[in-house]
């Protein structure tokens, strides 16, 4: 039986497992610590997509409903546009998802055919040589806050400022997690003339988050691939990073299985790199949209300096490639006609 190991225990790996052990294949989990974040928000695609992988269309009933994006940015006036999402801490998430998952069928003593790193962790002997590439340096700095009023609880705010932004994220009727990325987060906060309005109580910043984009290359190669954080890092105002981390999974287990089914490693690998590359050119092109128009002091310019840069980059690498080989066609990944 083919085994794949799969290292981490993000949405990213549980949806490899979910996916793998469903369609008959054996796997061994490794897990591997990382800091989980306190809100993540799953847009309306994104929860259908876990319900799909996961076979459960009722996965996330219960979880506190955003509605409305109230938004601020550069020199326009304060918009509101309908938004659908759920929001919950990253634990309660993969604590729902975990719920679901199948026996790994894995053996002691088993050598893995494939492995699967879908965790950032420190390199040790025997991994593949990984590289980082930070398309960036900014951080969000997080705390809990108290909302002035229940009436704003299903609205997210997002607020552009002279050097960075504010985005307030709702997590129940009277309480949200605010994050500030850019300048010191309390000048940003005292300075803020939208998001401030809606909060009643700050709490401590308990801690802070790169929030630029990143990316890992080598992306894959014949046996091994990463998936989710260990793969792409989004900018958390920009994308939804369990949507893309899903939708990697579901790429990253059809590959296995066509591997598995015969089809050339080499080909599947450099398909999946060019994917995934993909992805990273329009996040990066929906970064510097944002970051363009946020403002025009230096912090801005730096940004969009940055995101050209990484736009630059990616596109050299994509060059590379000859055009996509293959598609996939719900869960499989067959070759393109």
């Amino acid at each position: 039986m083919t085994l794949i190991s799969i290292r981490g225990g993000g949405i990213a790996a549980c949806c490899c497992a979910r996916l793998l052990t469903r369609a008959g294949l054996a796997v061994a989990s490794e897990p591997a610590a990382h800091p989980k974040v306190p809100a993540v928000m799953l847009g309306e695609v994104t929860q259908r997509l876990l319900g799909d992988v996961f076979d459960r269309g009722d996965l996330f009933t219960g979880l506190h409903c955003i509605r409305r994006r109230a938004v601020l940015w550069g020199n326009s006036e304060p918009t509101v546009l309908p938004h659908s999402a759920v929001v919950a801490s990253e634990q309660e998430i993969l604590n729902r998802l975990q719920a679901e998952m199948l026996p790994g069928g894995a053996e002691q003593g088993d050598l893995p055919l494939w492995k699967i790193l879908a965790a950032r962790v420190p390199r040790e002997d025997g991994d593949v040589l990984r590289a980082e590439q930070n398309f960036g340096s900014r951080t969000a700095s997080v705390t809990r806050v108290r909302l002035k009023a229940e009436e704003a609880s299903d609205t997210c705010w997002i607020e552009a400022a002279t050097e960075g932004w504010l985005f307030l994220l709702p997590c129940g009727p009277e309480n949200a997690w605010l994050l500030a990325a850019g300048g010191p987060a309390e000048t940003l906060l005292e300075r803020s003339r939208f998001v401030a309005t809606q909060i009643g109580e700050t709490g401590a910043w308990t801690g802070s988050f790169p929030s630029h984009p990143r990316i890992t290359e080598p992306l894959a190669r014949p046996g091994w691939l990463a998936c989710g954080s260990a793969a792409l890092a989004f900018d958390p105002l920009c994308g939804e990073g369990a949507g893309n981390a899903a939708r990697e999974a579901i790429l990253a287990a059809a590959l296995i299985r066509a591997a598995a089914s015969g089809m050339n490693p080499t080909e599947l690998t450099a398909h999946y790199t060019a994917r995934l590359l993909g992805g990273f050119v329009r996040h990066l092109e929906v970064c510097r949209q944002f970051y363009e128009t946020g403002g025009s002091g230096a912090w801005w310019r730096q940004q969009v300096t940055e995101l050209d840069r990484g736009l630059q980059w990616t596109a050299e690498r994509l060059n590379r490639h000859d055009g996509f080989r293959y598609r996939l066609n719900g869960f499989t990944l067959e070759a393109a006609i």
